[in-house]
């Protein structure tokens, strides 16, 4: 079915509720989502929680935390009908709060609309409506000077972590739905206590998916933003830091007049809206902000190089986890064939050299022919940028001349954008490491 069937048959998407139980030290959430005849129960475990992180959070202050991640659950489920109206029912929503979730998902979903030829700009395109009375209260309480670190299979996360470290930070990673990257990437950081959490999605989504209902590119970070706050207060540590850099900031394709953002919910205008709701309606005590949001990919890149015990590990090619709706079985290695790979092969060959990083994708993409016209929308030849997690058009164009030898060096690596949320001692500590 069209997009405009389905909104005609499911005009109405609603968030019915949520439930959590303490269950043999693992805090386990479930989410309820109705459209039309379609019921969804997603599911969130967060490892080893105690009675005692319950109680010091307080029964309200979850309760607010938890409404909210469901919140952040609706745009993967959404996506299937694209329902005009989503009516909240779990919990209270004031009107600048129903303006921050309409916005979230005309600028999260940028993608999708993009891809399924969605006319996102009609009139009352998406209402989102509260039906719920009287506030939860927030988080009020203060938090110990620790670092909750979202640890994902890339680069990024792994230069964060080392110079955090290296600076004496008290960190502690987390990571969600671990994977053989995570488990190695954390054994060789010689961590043995990381933050887990268990997220699943419903069957019942993926069964749509087969069915041809609508599918796309949701504002993963954002879920991702609520999410560590929430296990943040759990697990008492005051700072959230992602790994979100600079080059998220730019746009891909221009659709019906707006710049469509892959990277929308990793930009820093995403990162400034959350700080602003997270301070307002979550946990005020809590602060969220994106430790490599002063640096181009490429920087990232070049301090990278030089932890090279991590190169057989990581792994942040997005081809290596799909299972095409459940359909088959994820390869968990570098394709060698996306933009992905070929963005941060160029990035990585800049610093590390061609025979390291050749070792890392078993082969040479920058000789491949077929990776043509890809090398071509990385470095902006096409009035398209690949819809992926990679670097700016002039990264890219930058990378691919360094790995030619054309140029030793580019103003572009010793940059600095001044737009960030780190404070002070934390600025001091990347700048250190930079040029």
């Amino acid at each position: 079915m069209s997009a405009a069937e389905l909104r005609k048959k499911y005009p109405e998407f609603l968030y019915k509720g949520y439930s959590y139980e303490l269950k043999k030290g693992d805090l386990e959430m479930s989410f309820h989502f109705e459209v039309g005849e379609i019921k969804f129960r997603p599911q969130v475990v967060i490892k080893n929680v105690s009675q005692r992180d319950v109680d010091r959070v307080g029964d309200g202050a979850l309760q607010n935390l938890m409404f909210h991640l469901g919140l952040a659950e609706m745009p993967s489920y959404w996506k299937a009908t694209a329902s005009p109206r989503i009516i909240v029912e779990a919990g209270y929503l004031n009107k600048a709060q129903l303006n921050w979730w309409h916005d979230l998902f005309l600028k999260g979903m940028g993608q999708y609309f993009y891809e399924n030829k969605i006319n996102f700009r009609a009139k009352n395109f998406l209402t989102i409506t509260s039906r719920a009375e009287g506030c939860f209260p927030m988080l009020s309480k203060p938090l110990r000077n620790n670092i909750l670190l979202p640890i994902g299979g890339g680069k990024d996360a792994i230069v964060t972590y080392e110079i955090l470290k290296k600076a004496g930070e008290k960190v502690q990673p987390f990571v969600l739905n671990p994977k053989k990257e995570h488990s190695a990437i954390l054994r060789v950081a010689g961590e043995k206590n990381p933050i887990v959490v268990e997220r699943t999605i419903d069957p019942a989504l993926l069964k749509l998916n087969q069915k041809g209902y609508l599918n796309g590119h949701t504002p993963f970070s954002s879920y991702l933003a609520f999410l560590t706050v929430l296990c943040a207060a759990l697990f008492n540590q005051k700072y959230v830091v992602l790994s979100n850099e600079r080059s998220s900031n730019e746009g891909n394709v221009q659709y019906l007049g707006h710049e469509i953002n892959h990277q929308y919910s990793k930009s820093w205008d995403f990162e400034k809206r959350f700080r602003s709701y997270s301070k307002a309606y979550l946990a005020p005590s809590v602060e969220y902000f994106s430790f490599l949001r002063p640096l181009y990919e490429l920087q990232i890149a070049k301090i990278f190089s030089r932890y090279p015990k991590y190169f057989p590990y990581f792994l942040s090619c997005n081809e290596a986890h799909k299972t095409l709706s459940g359909a088959h079985k994820p390869t968990e290695r570098w394709c060698g064939k996306c933009s992905k790979c070929l963005f941060v092969f160029l990035a990585l060959c800049s610093f590390a050299g061609e025979e390291r990083t050749v070792c890392i994708f078993k082969k040479n993409l920058l000789r491949d022919a077929s990776l043509k016209p890809l090398l071509d929308e990385l470095t902006g030849k096409r009035k398209f940028k690949p819809l992926e997690c990679v670097g700016t058009i002039g990264e890219s164009r930058t990378a691919l001349s360094l790995c030619q030898g054309k140029i030793k060096t580019h103003r572009l690596l010793c940059s600095w954008n001044p737009q960030h949320a780190l404070p002070p001692h934390l600025e001091n500590k990347l700048k250190s490491v930079v040029g």
